[in-house]
């Protein structure tokens, strides 16, 4: 499972990131990363509201180990690229089942995102990205203006630009 959202047209902002002396802003991802991070835990906190929607509107009993493994992570850029990546994806846990064939929390919310030939689609993430997406695209937009500001700042402060 999964659903990819890229930035664009913020053209102005990686100029501006591209002239700032390195050690500024590649501290570990910089600004980007944290405005990243940002946006990937607020679309991940929508996922949950709509994951817990869709185990109350089945009606089925949760244990709350698949709410857990919900997570946003830093993830490695694509080949090739240079880059920031985080994604908001489910965590592999395997649910304790005695005298029955183990089910992990992948494959539990594979099954709530998809359905199956036994049960029908309950969608959780993909309408969290559909309906936050655009607000995330702002956050994570806003949060990066932000803090590069803040960067260029520092750095006039302490005489380095």
């Amino acid at each position: 499972m999964k659903v990819e959202m890229k930035l664009r047209g913020v053209d102005d902002v990686m100029r501006t990131l591209q002239s700032l002396p390195t050690e500024i802003v590649s501290n570990r991802g910089g600004p980007v990363k944290t405005a990243l991070a940002r946006g990937a835990r607020y679309l991940r906190d929508r996922a949950k509201e709509n994951l817990l929607a869709s185990i109350a509107q089945r009606g089925d009993e949760s244990t709350g180990l698949l709410l857990q493994n919900v997570i946003a992570s830093r993830g490695k850029p694509p080949t090739g690229s240079k880059g920031e990546r985080y994604l908001v994806r489910v965590r592999q846990k395997t649910y304790a089942r005695k005298g029955k064939e183990p089910v992990t929390t992948r494959k539990t919310a594979a099954l709530m995102e998809y359905g199956s030939s036994h049960q029908p689609a309950k969608p959780w993430l993909r309408p969290a990205v559909q309906q936050h997406g655009q607000r995330v695209i702002e956050l994570v937009s806003a949060d990066v203006v932000s803090q590069i500001s803040n960067v260029v700042a520092k750095a006039r402060r302490e005489g380095r630009l």
